[in-house]
């Protein structure tokens, strides 16, 4: 199977960069797979392809911009060029721009896919229906709410044209197949990025590091883990570092400038920046706790698989995605009212103070993340793909569901 993803790669800035990384990464692996065909956005560095040697042969394709309009023909151009055998698009809502235009033109693709008769799977991180307007920086004004999510029904449409729509959490399938009536679309869990040997859960000398890691400003604000941070500084003598890692939300600019600003007087706070792949394990390996200051969730959480990966403990607020994932792929963590400082600092404490406790939790979340490693998940992504072949080639796709599909397959 020549197989084409369409995603962003590092070293882009543009969401799902890292998500898209690790698809590569594991795809290549795949004994079905003889060629992946990389259609991915364009960078001023190379693309990082450090794994290519010990996997199929990986085409780059860079050919389209955030925010273009002119993405989706660029994008179609290089599908008719290249003729692959099948085609993964690795989408959210805001994927190909943050204006309204490009975004919603770039969600047409998988229709245009379907009709050059590509076996094609759409992964989708978040839903319209789960996305909090305001809290994700969108739109505050009631009115344009309603417009968006008008909007973003159409475009769910044009996605679930897709032979497959894949989803990472239960309650996603549960509200398409709802509200959308529709058959094909598959929950296949988000999966670990790296399943490294389990760590040595003990800590370095020095300052115990809570993290926190992605990009900050909507409903992401670090805020409330500086604050947490001072009042357990002024209770206890714990030495504790505060890492932020990543860079601002595009919606956001200059945010984390802000709080540099604001918090300049506050010790052993570093600001790191954009983090590089091949840093990634260094800045959760350093960390005692990785705490997720949101106020909303926006889909699956790819920083919650990482800390498990490197048999973190975790501080999170019990709402949302994030709560559904705790539930369904059993990771644990000290929970803290999102509003409220003091509740987060209550809930590092317990984890800061009692060692045991907190590699308990460190334990618990790297056999969770290691029970579901990328490798599991793009089989599935195979198996998919097999079960898409078939109904093409018998006619069945009108009255199986996918997942009748692929257990026939």
């Amino acid at each position: 199977m020549r197989l084409a993803i369409v995603t962003a790669f590092p070293p882009s800035k543009v969401t799902l960069t890292e998500y898209g990384y690790h698809l590569v990464k594991h795809f290549r692996l795949q004994k079905e797979v003889t060629e992946i065909i990389l259609i991915t956005d364009k960078t001023e560095g190379e693309k990082d392809l450090s794994f290519e040697e010990d996997g199929c042969k990986i085409t780059v394709q860079e050919c389209w911009n955030f925010n273009n309009y002119a993405n989706i023909f660029k994008i179609n151009r290089v599908i008719s060029k290249t003729k692959p055998d099948a085609i993964l698009f690795n989408l959210q809502f805001l994927k190909f721009g943050d204006k309204k235009i490009p975004a919603a033109l770039g969600l047409t693709l998988p229709l245009i896919c379907k009709m050059k008769g590509i076996p094609t799977i759409s992964l989708l991180h978040n839903i319209m229906e789960q996305v909090d307007l305001d809290n994700a920086g969108i739109t505050s004004n009631k009115w344009l709410q309603r417009a968006y999510n008008l909007i973003g029904s159409t475009l769910t449409k044009f996605v679930l044209t897709s032979d497959v729509l894949a989803v990472t959490i239960s309650k996603y399938k549960t509200i398409l197949e709802k509200k959308y009536r529709s058959r094909n679309v598959a929950l296949i869990p988000h999966g670990a990025f790296e399943t490294p040997p389990e760590p040595d859960y003990r800590l370095g000398d020095g300052p115990k590091q809570v993290m926190a890691f992605g990009k900050f400003g909507t409903y992401k604000k670090v805020e409330i883990l500086i604050e947490a941070v001072e009042l357990i500084r002024a209770r206890t003598n714990e030495n504790i570092k505060i890492v932020i890692a990543g860079t601002d939300s595009p919606n956001t600019p200059g945010y984390l400038e802000s709080v540099k600003e604001k918090y300049r007087h506050v010790e052993q706070l570093q600001f790191t920046g954009y983090v590089a792949e091949e840093d990634v394990p260094i800045i959760f390996g350093k960390s005692a706790v990785v705490v997720f200051p949101y106020t909303s969730t926006t889909g699956s959480s790819g920083v919650l698989h990482q800390a498990g990966s490197y048999g973190k403990a975790v501080a999170l607020p019990d709402l949302g995605d994030l709560s559904i994932l705790v539930k369904e792929e059993g990771y644990k963590g000290e929970f803290f009212n999102p509003e409220c400082s003091a509740s987060l600092a209550v809930a590092l404490q317990n984890i800061l103070q009692h060692d045991s406790y907190r590699i308990h939790l460190g334990m618990t979340n790297y056999k969770a993340a290691c029970s579901l490693p990328m490798s599991d998940i793009t089989k599935m992504y195979v198996d998919y793909f097999k079960a898409i072949h078939f109904s093409k080639s018998t006619g069945m796709e009108l009255d199986l569901t996918v997942e009748e599909l692929k257990e026939i397959v």
